[in-house]
């Protein structure tokens, strides 16, 4: 029985994510106390306690859902469970890094601040408005590149997130996205939907952003990790702390290769995959790649015992 685990990017935050977890295992609250203080501000109380609006802004989302999932993961930890009965790790652009930390890549406050870098410089390189991304319902990957070439007309329009089968989402310029969201339609795609984010991430408009990162990460030790990371941009696994560099920032403007993963990791005799962190998203995204694949999301202290006992019974 081979498992892996994988952990969500952004879109996953809600307010009062990872509280349990805190209250109920003290290394997952010393996490969020970690966090804290590698920010040095209270992270912790605007995802407990704060205003959704703001959890949601790219430079707070992304820190707040690597704290969650680590704090997830340790709780597991605290019950017997190694990040090492893993086979892979794996995650959903932000989540790369909550992988990396997860592995003992990158430590935990150095991952906090590369996160809260990235969310700004994010945030910063595209004008609000001037960019969109939106999710293609039913068409696959090959098609949307298509789509995206034909709507882009001399701006950006790239195929950004390979969620699914059925789900491909597009990054870039606002009407070009606009117009890709037409031309899907078009083409048999059974929905086309903006989708309610503050910046066309995983494209080249993200270049600043990007090369604000090329920076930050030169400055960052990364261990070789103890559990082998399935790359975004590559779909396949790497463990050389200077290629898993390199790798962060093409990221940022490169395609995040999810179906490709997930179907790497079942090539490989994965059977489970636990998805550690807040929401569901990558457990639905998984079972629409590889049906075979058994998927437990594990969020709350129930989730953690529950993970617990199925690893524990499969021993």
């Amino acid at each position: 029985m081979s498992r892996a685990f994988v952990f969500p990017g952004q879109g996953a935050q809600t307010i009062g994510m990872g509280r349990d977890l805190a209250a109920a295992y003290p290394a997952a609250q010393a996490v969020f106390d970690e966090v804290d203080e590698a920010l040095g501000e209270k992270l912790s109380a605007l995802i407990w306690e704060g205003e959704q609006d703001a959890l949601t802004l790219t430079a707070n989302a992304q820190p707040a859902l690597m704290a969650t999932s680590i704090a997830a993961m340790r709780a597991l930890e605290a019950e017997g469970v190694s990040i090492t009965d893993a086979a892979f790790v794996a995650g959903h652009s932000l989540g790369e890094y909550s992988a990396l930390a997860a592995a003992g890549a990158i430590s935990l406050g150095d991952t906090a601040k590369l996160l809260r870098t990235r969310g700004m410089a994010m945030q910063q390189a595209v004008p609000v408005g001037v960019g969109a991304m939106a999710a293609l319902l039913g068409l696959d990957f090959a098609a949307v590149q298509e789509v995206a070439a034909e709507a882009a007309q001399g701006e950006i329009c790239q195929a950004a997130n390979d969620n699914d089968p059925g789900q491909v989402v597009v990054s870039g310029h606002r009407l070009a996205v606009e117009r890709a969201c037409e031309i899907a339609k078009a083409r048999g795609a059974r929905r086309a939907m903006l989708l309610p984010v503050s910046a066309p991430f995983h494209c080249a408009l993200m270049q600043p952003a990007a090369d604000v990162m090329a920076q930050a990460l030169a400055d960052v030790t990364i261990n070789v990790p103890k559990v082998a990371l399935i790359a975004n941009v590559r779909a396949e696994a790497v463990t050389d702390p200077d290629l898993i560099r390199a790798l962060l920032v093409e990221q940022v403007t490169g395609s995040v290769r999810w179906r490709e993963s997930v179907a790497y990791m079942a090539a490989r005799g994965v059977t489970e995959i636990y998805e550690i962190g807040a929401g569901k998203a990558l457990c639905g995204m998984i079972r629409r790649i590889a049906k075979d694949i058994t998927t437990k999301a594990v969020g709350t202290p129930d989730d953690v015992r529950a993970a617990y006992d199925t690893m524990k019974g499969e021993a």
